[in-house]
């Protein structure tokens, strides 16, 4: 795709840094991190100040403001340096305490601004809930300064979670993949979700992107690609994501420690086999490259491992999660004695924890197909537009 095929696209948050009253009333807080840029790219917080919002206090999600952070932590400054702004971590905070964190900011709204890729499993779309639910049990009201999809909305895949596995990677019955913007999301579980967790709806606002189109992903915006956590460095890595995401739930590497986290998956019981294994399915849109490689870090550092790696060849066609749920189904088969689920303590199985993967799939249905060899794909569905399940209030884009 040419420069010039590009769409021309402007965020909530640019809409909001030209006209800040578009945040209504009072004194505001930002949900945000270092995705949330304006055109430059330069920061937004600043920027804010700068126009005169009435801008109070940051609070950070997981990975911290700056997005530092490694999965599972948060950044410890308590106040900007840039801006002078006191930072509020919410990574791991929810219920009365996040309340308390509410009130105690003094400020009379949020406004969330983070950069989420379209994955039930990616924690910013639940620091959003979360905060959705104090806002609506402290009065506050939320606005959400919207940004594009990085994989598009024409697509949703996957079950929709099951309340039984609910956690901080799936709070709501959402699919896998869910094809929806912050801002839609935010209104469907609004309708949906908050007013069982909070007693009623929050009072919601969302500033709407200009120029997206549910075909674009993140190379046809035109906007610059900024790194939404450690672990996510490239729009490849987004693609592959909502499907190779499940192996965490595994005892294979899902490529955390190398350049390539997500593109690439290996065990050190993986062999010769499995490339050309996976050859034979003909999934759509992706070929798999026998690789080996040495993770720096998390599952099986300093170890050489051997596995493949994905290379989207249509991103059209290329269905993550199929894709993913399919390996699953040839690793149990190839590798019967070695291939195991891990649990939540990062333990293997017969641990007493849950296992992750069924966090991670809302419910313990692909595991047991899996195991007992039966064939898992029709637990994904087709894939279907994210009307299909959010409904047609919730869409803000054609």
């Amino acid at each position: 795709m040419s420069t010039d095929d590009r769409g021309t696209v402007t965020t909530g948050i640019a809409r909001l840094h030209a006209a800040p009253g578009l945040a209504g009333p009072g004194r505001f807080g930002l949900v945000t991190n270092h995705t949330g840029v304006l055109p430059g790219p330069r920061p937004a917080a600043p920027a804010l100040l700068a126009a005169g919002a009435p801008l109070v206090a940051l609070f950070g999600p997981e990975h911290g403001l700056h997005g530092t952070a490694q999965a599972g932590h948060s950044e410890t400054a308590r106040t900007d340096p840039d801006t002078g702004l006191p930072v509020h971590d919410t990574y791991r905070c929810d219920g009365e305490r996040l309340d308390k964190l509410l009130i105690d900011s003094g400020v009379d709204a949020l406004v969330h601004d983070l950069q989420d890729i379209g994955a039930r499993c990616y924690t910013y779309v639940w620091t959003m809930f979360d905060l959705m639910v104090s806002a609506a049990r402290t009065g506050i009201r939320f606005v959400v300064a919207d940004r594009p999809n990085p994989l598009g909305g024409l697509v949703s895949e996957g079950p929709l979670l099951e309340p039984a596995w609910a956690s901080f990677v799936g709070r709501a019955p959402i699919p896998v993949r869910h094809g929806l913007t912050c801002g839609e999301l935010a209104r469907h579980l609004n309708a949906a979700a908050v007013p069982r967790a909070a007693g009623r709806a929050a009072d919601l606002t969302v500033i709407e992107t200009l120029g997206w189109r549910r075909a674009m992903d993140a190379t046809a915006t035109g906007l610059p690609w900024i790194a939404p956590s450690p672990n996510i460095p490239t729009p490849a890595t987004a693609t592959v994501y909502p499907g190779t995401s499940l192996f965490e739930g595994t005892n294979l590497s899902e490529g955390r420690g190398t350049t390539q986290p997500f593109e690439i998956v290996g065990a050190p019981y993986l062999d010769a086999r499995f490339a050309p294994a996976l050859a034979e399915l003909a999934l759509p849109g992706v070929h798999f490259r026998d690789v080996r490689f040495v993770p720096a870090f998390d599952k099986h550092a300093g170890r050489p491992l051997r596995g493949v790696q994905l290379h989207v060849t249509d991103r059209a066609a290329f269905a993550p999660v199929r894709t993913a749920v399919a390996m699953l189904a040839v690793l149990r088969r190839l590798y019967p004695d070695d291939f195991a689920w891990i649990t939540t303590d990062g333990g293997t199985e017969g641990t007493g924890h849950r296992h992750f993967v069924d966090l991670l799939w809302g419910s313990d249905r692909l595991r047991r197909a899996v195991d007992a060899g039966d064939d898992p794909l029709p637990l994904c569905g087709p894939p279907a537009p994210p009307a299909r399940w959010a409904g047609d209030d919730a869409l803000l884009y054609p």
